[in-house]
């Protein structure tokens, strides 16, 4: 396992997720204002967000790329949406289905990816622009999601405006899996 400053910032993310999640398992009477644990919360997955994007540029930039990287880092992006989702949904900050759309399609464009690579045709499924958008749109839903203390029968405009963000991010979602299975379609076909 190599080990460089992309992939301790990898690891970083990583570490950041039982952190992010213990936030919402303090006592109550540990923290008096729900709001500060709100924008921990945040802070720890903006952080996580940054780093995705520091990582690799590094990576890339310091010619610092390899197997073990290229693997490491979605499995640390998707952990950390999957853990922010279900926490969201734990504490009825968004809607159960918002996640299951989001979670399935990452399990499905892994497993395709996976299969993909098995063929030598892993470029044939790499990571497109649509797919760039999603995540963007995901990023900040999720932000805004954590920030708000609000619930889904009981909105504020920043869960509002989080929850249209998903409801984006999710048509993203499915676009870009409609995306990569039509990328992969000839291969299906061999």
């Amino acid at each position: 396992m190599p080990w460089n400053f992309p992939i301790l910032l990898t690891w970083l993310r990583i570490l950041f997720i039982p952190i992010f999640t213990l936030l919402f398992y303090l006592p109550a009477n540990w923290v008096s204002n729900q709001q500060i644990i709100n924008w921990l919360a945040a802070f720890f997955f903006a952080a996580a967000a940054v780093t995705d994007w520091f990582d690799g540029y590094l990576a890339r930039r310091w010619g610092q790329t390899s197997n073990f990287g290229a693997f490491l880092d979605p499995v640390a992006d998707k952990l950390m949406v999957a853990v922010a989702l279900i926490l969201l949904v734990a504490t009825g900050r968004t809607y159960a289905i918002f996640a299951m759309i989001i979670i399935g399609r990452e399990i499905t464009i892994s497993a395709l990816r996976e299969w993909m690579a098995q063929q030598g045709k892993r470029n044939n499924v790499a990571v497109a622009q649509i797919g760039k958008f999603k995540t963007a749109a995901q990023m900040a839903a999720i932000f805004l999601l954590l920030l708000s203390s609000a619930t889904i029968t009981n909105p504020n405009n920043l869960s509002q405006l989080g929850n249209l963000l998903m409801l984006i991010a999710c048509v993203l979602t499915i676009w870009s899996m409609l995306y990569y299975l039509k990328m992969a379609a000839k291969e299906f076909k061999a």
